[in-house]
């Protein structure tokens, strides 16, 4: 027997107004949502007693808040595996475009800046024989560095709260941030944003790595202070950044961040295959789905 449900829709690709959240949530027994949306306490009030389960299009959560879900015994769906090759592949992508400099590249062939060969003219930084450190070696940190090893990757340091297992299968080396941070090449960022992880990227950090570092996000913009990443990469105190994640999304056009050469913005699209988010748009809707039936969720945040 299908359960048959009645669906409210937002009928945009825009995030829905605030106003419009809380009016169309009254009442409701389940809630689709995107990472645009802020799931807080007043959300959870206007829409009542009959919510018992929440579905976010998303593998991170940081938009929900989970204490609060908690309390009201709040049932909670999101996309944790059907997004993690996407995200990986992106990064690396982003990785080498930043490190060959290939967005600086493409503009110099478009404003006639391409003249004769010239010895170090757009010279970067290569994977082969260099030291990755990767923040976080979740399931998404684990596809970024299965994906550089075979670029010849001589060192690969990880750091997180425990030491993973499955390190072992990409000769991984857990060491204290500090001595990531001071001893990679590149810096990959893919930790989920937690209080401890908020900000984590800033001055000091900074400060510690080599002036020929590359520094690469794709997990969460606020895990990276942005004034202190502006000030490291206009001073020459690293080589150079990629984000595809930024605070605010999107960020404003005249960020100081957005005037240098040596930083490559993308605009959060690091699951963004066609594959991937029709995945993902099936899986929210099973976890509502079973979240409404109060039986299994495919893929359920225990917390």
């Amino acid at each position: 027997m299908g359960l048959s449900c009645e669906v409210s829709q937002w009928d945009s690709d825009e995030p829905v107004p605030r106003t419009e959240l809380l009016k169309g949530v009254q009442g409701a027994h389940g809630l689709l949502c995107l990472l645009s949306d802020k799931i807080d306490a007043e959300v959870l009030d206007a829409a009542g007693p009959n919510l018992k389960v929440i579905s976010t299009m998303s593998v991170g959560f940081d938009h929900l808040a989970l204490d609060e879900i908690k309390k009201r015994g709040i049932r909670i769906g999101y996309t944790p595996d059907v997004l993690t090759d996407a995200t990986a592949e992106l990064t690396v992508a982003l990785l080498l475009a930043t490190a060959r400099r290939l967005p600086e590249g493409v503009e110099e062939v478009k404003n006639g800046g391409w003249s004769s060969w010239k010895p170090l003219w757009l010279c970067g930084y290569g994977l082969m024989g260099s030291t990755v450190g990767v923040v976080g070696l979740g399931r998404i940190g684990m596809a970024i560095a299965q994906r550089l090893l075979p670029f010849g990757v001589n060192r690969l340091l990880y750091s997180g709260r425990t030491a993973k297992p499955r390190a072992a299968e990409v000769k991984g080396e857990f060491v204290p941030l500090d001595t990531l941070v001071s001893e990679s090449d590149f810096i990959v960022v893919s930790c989920s944003l937690t209080p401890e992880t908020q900000g984590l990227c800033d001055k000091a950090f900074f400060s510690k790595m080599k002036k020929t570092a590359v520094f690469i996000n794709s997990s969460r913009g606020a895990v990276v202070n942005q004034e202190d990443l502006y000030e490291a990469l206009s001073s020459g105190q690293i080589a150079a950044a990629g984000l595809d994640v930024t605070t605010p999304e999107p960020l404003p056009t005249n960020h100081p961040l957005l005037t240098l050469k040596n930083c490559v913005v993308l605009p959060h699209i690091g699951s963004a295959t066609y594959s991937t988010r029709g995945v993902m748009s099936a899986l929210t809707a099973q976890n509502l789905l079973g979240g409404l039936q109060d039986s299994d969720m495919p893929s359920e945040l225990r917390f």
